[in-house]
């Protein structure tokens, strides 16, 4: 007799079989002595895999060469401008002219690749629509725009100053000139978050390497802005009035040597393995012996033109192969499941060795 249709599947040879009921004895062992030892396994020994079929536990984010570049020119639109407050202060009106110029166009250059990279102008816009604190991609675009607003309001007196003042600006070149030096302290004040926020932006994410480096890596990222803008300065005006920058870009490539260092001290060695094998391992390695070869020559053999040009150069690139690097080597980290399980298991571990059992990330095992 045919109850369902998924009855044909049965096999024709095999009939139903009746569940017996165990019977046990008030001692709770089976009748006839048995106690179940011998009784054979349903199911084959199963090996667990750290992800589904191998698969990535956090999706790579859709960032490419694009973002390198803002990463890039962020740092030294932000770096220039601090060196502009220093140069106005100081009297060297080139390094002055130079750097606020310098900060525009690497603005300019900058937004353009973020707005390639979100594909559509008016995103970044949306972006404005609302300004919320906890948020490093919100707050970076409201510095962007604050700190492009008063870039180009001392880069257009700048421009100005160079054709003669003929620029037809009427009534407004005396507002321009009257509010210069506070544009330019603002442009200045803004440049810090500027060169710092991306940092802080990867290190929000769930991508394992960023994340683990979140506490050095915005001050990494301000170190390299400092020595790409001066090494900038140091191509772009005369070595008899590239003294800060000089200064700058010693300080700025010791300190983007110990951050760099300092970056994987925290980590867990699957975290940090990204940063040191493949591609971004060797952009790294490339970086530190530029910035090395950059601070000594901007610290020692400054003041000949040449060498000022060789290692604003060098300073420049290791930059870019910095920040370059570590955003490859965040993509490649979320590719492996190895780099995502293994930290958590010995955070996990260090937890309950620590006796840490009752909360919602440990359990007793």
């Amino acid at each position: 007799m045919t109850l369902s249709d998924f009855d044909s599947y049965r096999p024709a040879n095999e009939g139903r079989r009746k569940k017996k009921r165990n019977r046990t004895s008030g001692n709770g062992r089976r009748r006839g002595g048995g106690d179940g030892a011998r009784e054979m396994s349903m199911v084959d020994d199963v090996e667990f895999s750290d992800s589904y079929y191998g698969r990535s536990i956090v999706k790579p984010p859709p960032w490419d060469d694009k973002i390198s570049a803002y990463l890039f020119l962020g740092g030294i639109a932000g770096g220039s401008a601090m060196l502009a407050l220093g140069a106005q202060s100081a009297g060297l009106q080139a390094l002055r002219r130079n750097t606020r110029l310098t900060a525009l166009g690497a603005t300019i250059g900058g937004t353009g690749f973020l707005i390639l990279d979100l594909g559509r102008p008016e995103r970044f816009l949306h972006m404005m629509r609302t300004f919320k604190p906890s948020s490093p991609m919100n707050m970076g675009t409201w510095i962007l725009g604050g700190f492009g607003t008063a870039a180009g309001v001392v880069a257009a007196i700048e421009v100005d100053r160079l054709t003669g003042e003929k620029l037809p600006l009427g009534p407004l070149r005396t507002i321009l000139h009257w509010v210069e030096k506070p544009t330019g302290a603002s442009a200045a004040l803004l440049g810090a978050p500027l060169a710092s926020y991306t940092g802080a932006l990867l290190a929000d994410t769930a991508v394992p390497t960023w994340n683990a480096a979140k506490d050095n890596l915005s001050y990494l990222f301000v170190s390299s802005a400092a020595m790409a803008s001066s090494g900038v300065a140091m191509i772009t005006t005369p070595t008899a009035q590239t003294r800060p920058a000089r200064a700058l870009a010693t300080i700025g490539a010791a300190a983007d040597l110990y951050f760099a260092e300092k970056l994987t001290e925290p980590m867990h060695p699957a975290e940090a393995e990204p940063l040191q094998t493949g591609r971004a391992g060797k952009k790294l390695r490339w970086a530190k012996g530029l910035t090395i070869a950059g601070g000594i020559g901007a610290a020692l053999f400054g003041r000949n033109r040449v060498a000022a040009i060789a290692s604003g150069a060098a300073l420049a690139t290791a930059s870019l192969l910095t920040r370059s690097g570590i955003l490859e080597a965040g993509i490649e980290s979320t590719k492996d499941p190895r780099h995502v399980v293994e930290p958590q298991k010995a955070r996990l571990e260090a937890r309950r060795a620590q006796g840490i059992v009752d909360d919602s990330i440990t359990t007793v095992g």
